[in-house]
Formats: C-alpha cells, sequence, structure tokens
C-alpha cells in the first residue's frame, strides 16, 4: 500500500453523477430492492413523495466514492456513516446531477476523518456523511 496523507481542510477532487431510471432498475436489480417508489411515479406520489426516488444506499455508496477515488484502495475505509436528508428526485426523462465534495475535517493517529457534501441542486441530500481512512 502506497504512503498517504492527510492535512485538515484538504478539499478532496469532487465527483458529479448523473442519476437515471436506468440506474435506478440496475440498483434494483443487484440489490434486490424491488420498492416500487424506485420506478413507479404513481407508488411514490402515493407515499407522499414528490415523485420516483434513488435508492438511499445508492445515493450513499456513490458519495463514498469521492473517498476510495482519493485514496486510491476501498480498503483503507476504516468506517463509514451517514444520515439521510432529502431524496433524490429521478426524472422519467433525462436525469438528474448529485455532486459529491469532500475535505479532511480531521488527522489523528494515522486516520483522517472525511466530511462528505452531496447536493442535489440546491439541497443537501446527505446528513452527518463522514469516513475514516486509514493513512500511511
Amino acid at each position: 500500500m502506497s504512503e498517504m496523507t492527510a492535512e485538515v481542510g484538504q478539499h478532496l477532487p469532487a465527483l458529479t453523477r448523473t442519476l437515471t431510471r436506468v440506474d435506478l432498475a440496475r440498483y434494483a436489480g443487484a440489490s434486490g430492492d424491488f420498492n416500487p417508489i424506485h420506478y413507479n411515479d404513481a407508488a411514490a406520489e402515493g407515499l407522499g413523495l414528490p415523485g420516483v426516488i434513488a435508492h438511499g444506499m445508492l445515493t450513499m455508496g456513490t458519495a463514498l466514492r469521492v473517498v476510495t477515488d482519493w485514496c486510491g484502495d476501498p480498503s483503507r475505509v476504516l468506517g463509514y456513516y451517514v444520515r439521510f436528508t432529502r431524496p433524490v428526485v429521478v426524472p422519467a426523462v433525462g436525469g438528474v446531477d448529485v455532486r459529491f465534495a469532500g475535505t479532511v475535517a480531521a488527522v489523528a493517529d494515522g486516520v483522517a476523518t472525511i466530511s462528505i457534501e452531496a447536493m442535489c441542486g440546491e439541497e443537501k441530500v446527505l446528513g452527518s456523511a463522514t469516513a475514516e481512512v486509514r493513512l500511511g
């Protein structure tokens, strides 16, 4: 494993991902989560949602790519925590851009704590998203 360093305040390269209904179908097949709120507008709206929404775990997993792309080795990730704050609404045509960014919030004992931001338009879709990464 190559030597890694991090400094508090360091910004990780940002990532923008366009999520489409095709992505939702693929994720449903991979995860086994076929809840109709992820593919059927009437089902989603019937539960008070503004439309079909992305799987929370898809959003969460994509957000962690900011960290794994930066550190180059997913096995360096020691822990990951998020709170879902807003759903990512995915239109029937085209897609929706979700922007992910990371900042080193702390470094101690060879571990960097990364604060991750996930934004869809002007809305924060993940709250308190943090990952711990082994340095060295």
